[in-house]
């Protein structure tokens, strides 16, 4: 009898030896791109049709309320672009209802995840340009602090500045000149610099902002970045102006 025992013991142990080790291995990898567009809405799927249609119209209705109107394409680039201009601008402009008058305003480049289309701006048309819960801030930082978050700002080969920042950087990111409303940064002054919280933490490779100071980083979702951008938009279409942007040297790659 101990003899049975022990053999099945030992069968169970190998049984789960061997369930422990996978019978699968990897033999080859490929991948592709499936372009998503208007060709798929010629042969819809009838049934996924028909599991969204009750949701659809609630998200249509929170989405495609108008917020504003531009009057061109706008896109993020680098060193520099309308959209990551406009922005910025937006940023600056937002201070006076945080009670900021900051010198300059920075936003990440990878932050804006989409292009705005000529003619009206959505309430999703901002939602996918600015898809984080991404809040306003505002910090200090000392002058030498301000050249070295320029430095990295051209390390990037460019981020998206407000206007008034005037940067001139080589081809292999090196930071030429840095000038602010063409004045030199003053490495004893003090700028007052509004942002988002994501790079306000040094994230995207900008850690000079880790040095800040004064932080007024507000919490509430109030405060989220797409409903800066919102507010802008709507302002200016209360004030009948269709919201446009262009390139105008703010960063400058030279030899």
């Amino acid at each position: 009898m101990k003899k049975t025992y022990l053999i099945c013991a030992l069968l169970s142990v190998l049984v789960w030896g061997s369930a422990c080790r996978s019978p699968y291995h990897l033999q080859h990898i490929e991948r592709t791109r499936i372009l998503i567009d208007k060709t798929y809405d010629a042969q819809p799927d009838m049934a996924a049709k028909a599991w969204i249609h009750p949701y659809q119209a609630q998200v249509d209705s929170m989405m495609n309320p108008v917020v504003g109107r531009v009057g061109c394409y706008l896109e993020a680039d680098r060193p520099e672009s309308p959209l990551s201009n406009l922005l910025t601008d937006i940023l600056m402009w937002a201070g006076k209802d945080y009670q900021e008058k900051p010198d300059f305003a920075v936003y990440n480049i990878g932050g804006m995840r989409a292009a705005l289309a000529e003619g009206d701006v959505t309430i999703g048309d901002v939602l996918e340009v600015a898809p984080f819960d991404n809040k306003i801030c505002f910090v200090n930082l000392t002058g030498t602090k301000v050249k070295e978050l320029f430095s990295q700002i051209a390390m990037q080969r460019g981020e998206g500045v407000s206007h008034g920042v005037e940067l001139e950087i080589t081809k292999d990111g090196q930071l030429k000149s840095a000038r602010l409303n063409g004045k030199e940064i003053d490495d004893a002054a003090t700028y007052r610099i509004a942002t988002i919280d994501y790079v306000a933490q040094g994230n995207d490779k900008m850690t000079a902002f880790k040095s800040s100071t004064d932080i007024n980083q507000p919490e509430g979702e109030e405060n989220n970045v797409r409903f800066v951008i919102m507010d802008y938009l709507r302002e200016m279409a209360k004030q009948g102006i269709t919201v446009t942007a262009k390139k105008e040297g703010r960063i400058i790659v030279k030899e």
